[in-house]
């Protein structure tokens, strides 16, 4: 009797769950992805939980058919017609029992919500619609229509060539325009950002903030159940912690190490490393808005005091390249002939006596508590910018805020200096210059260096209007110039991305922009 119980025994260890544990370093601001602009709210919800029309494939280099199988565009660039995958299916959730399968309607309510002010849904953004507006897709798109149940037609009211590239976006993510009728009609929209519903290859089950997010696999994803049985966001923001659960097994993916962590994992015969040069720029934003920063000769001085090779050496340890623009220099179009700012205490302390600040001046340094790829070790840099800074005779005094109020915070323009990065979606270099310098972007929050100019908004614009990529390259050259003279940012570095991964895992591959894609993991 004891032999034949034994298989019973057993059977639930033959039969165990593949759940993948992934130790991320913040909370996600919510699930409503059209809403926030935070990276790990993209990799929360996104990247899990949704799909896009179209994708970008970061091996290729190329966009990729999504929910949409295949596209054509009119020969004046104006007229953009998708034919919908058939078969997708939302997912089943305990909050929504889907009636139908995707189609047209499902799109023209994801797009038309944050193009449209009149639309039922416009409003239960508070914060409103950052990345759409920052793309001035409100001014772009001059409408989106059904033609037929599976075709969705955008019409431009200009060309732009970035237009593709800027669906496979995050913000892009096509949602369930029946089950958003479903909570319009019980008077509960906010729960879009709380129990989202999305066609990806993994459904949310539970959310515990600071602690950790948990998702099962989508039996009906259209590309595939993905091999694994679950996945875990493990909320984890101190990175020696990150580690050590990685060590113990606790977690199989372990991302935004620090560099003396991945030192590390190189001799730990359990783990490996993936790594990537990074599609990312990790910058200190200079309020151009707040005096006596409003003065260029005072940005100027800023760049001037900086010590970059120091704080590449400190706070990076060799894992990421200096930064002088503000994107990485294999980006074509990069204004490899511009100087950059050099190391020069003597000149800043002229530059700032030029701008009448003789004897300096007292300024704040935001910057947040918990290290990421494009902030390894935030206290530290912080410090050694204010001993820069007090070099020269620049008084700066040090905040560390929580990393969602210091966001929301930076949007409204409450920030002096900020320690922020861009991370670019798609490879375009328009994908930094419109969200982070257009003046339309500055409206939506996301124009952290708070600056509105006729010239480089033109400059950004008319790179849009054509599909020639040396007529943009000229254009962005141009703005890369304005950029540097007005010393917008601190560039600081442009880093390398690294996962540590326990030897198990199968499948993973670190994204240079920052995207996370477990469709494909296995655990062996």
């Amino acid at each position: 009797m004891r032999l034949a119980a034994l298989p019973l025994l057993f059977a639930p260890l033959l039969s165990q769950a593949a759940i993948l544990s992934v130790c991320t370093e913040a909370s996600p601001d919510g699930f409503d992805v059209v809403q926030y602009n935070a990276l790990t709210t993209t990799n929360a919800s996104a990247d899990v939980l949704m799909n896009r029309l179209v994708e970008f494939d970061a091996a290729s280099g190329q966009l990729q058919p999504s929910l949409a199988q295949s596209w054509s565009v009119s020969d004046d660039g104006l007229v953009w017609d998708f034919q919908l995958r058939p078969g997708v299916k939302f997912q089943r959730t305990e909050w929504f029992n889907p009636s139908r399968e995707l189609n047209a309607d499902d799109v023209l309510f994801s797009f038309q919500r944050m193009l449209d002010p009149t639309h039922p849904w416009h409003k239960s953004a508070p914060g409103g619609y950052p990345h759409a507006q920052s793309m001035q897709l409100p001014a772009l798109i001059k409408s989106i229509e059904s033609v037929g149940a599976q075709q969705v037609r955008f019409t431009l009211n200009r060309p732009d060539a970035t237009f593709l590239a800027t669906l496979s976006m995050g913000f892009a993510s096509i949602y369930s325009a029946e089950y958003a009728a479903q909570l319009l009609q019980a008077g509960t929209p906010e729960k879009l950002n709380s129990a989202p519903v999305g066609t990806g290859p993994f459904i949310l089950k539970r959310f515990q903030k600071d602690a950790a997010i948990r998702y099962t696999a989508n039996p009906d994803y259209f590309a595939g159940k993905p091999a694994l049985d679950g996945l875990i966001f493990a909320i984890t923001p101190d990175t020696n912690v990150r580690l050590q659960k990685l060590r113990r097994n606790e977690c199989q993916i372990a991302l935004s190490p620090k560099p003396l962590d991945v030192q590390a994992a190189r001799q730990a015969p359990s783990l490996r490393i993936s790594e990537t040069p990074a599609f990312m720029t990790a910058f200190v934003a200079l309020n151009s808005q707040h005096p006596p920063l409003d003065k260029p000769q005072v940005r100027q001085a800023i760049n001037l005091a900086f010590d970059r090779a120091s704080y590449l050496q400190a706070v990076f340890e060799g894992s990421a390249t200096a930064a002088s623009s503000p994107y990485p220099p294999t980006t074509w179009s990069y204004a490899k002939e511009l100087p950059g700012y050099a190391h020069d205490p003597v000149k800043a302390k002229a530059m700032l006596e030029e701008a009448g600040l003789a004897d300096g001046f007292s300024t704040t340094i935001w910057t947040r508590p918990s290290g990421s790829l494009l902030n390894p070790n935030p206290s530290l840099g912080a410090q050694l910018l204010q001993a820069d800074l007090a070099e020269v005779g620049i008084r700066a005094e040090i905040r560390v805020i929580e990393w969602g109020e210091l966001i929301k915070r930076a949007k409204a323009g409450e920030h002096d200096l900020l320690f922020m990065g861009w991370a670019g979606d798609n490879g375009d270099p328009d994908n930094f210059l419109t969200p982070q310098f257009s003046c339309a972007s500055l409206q939506s929050g996301l124009n952290f260096a708070r600056f509105c100019d006729p010239q480089l908004d033109k400059l950004i614009a008319d790179g849009k209007l054509s599909a020639e990529q040396t007529v943009r390259s000229g254009l962005y050259q141009q703005a890369q110039a304005i950029i540097q003279q007005q010393a917008l940012w601190l560039p600081l570095a442009h880093p390398t991305a690294f996962a540590l991964l326990r030897n198990n895992v199968q499948g993973y591959q670190v994204n240079p922009f920052g995207r996370q894609d477990f469709a494909k993991v296995q655990l062996k």
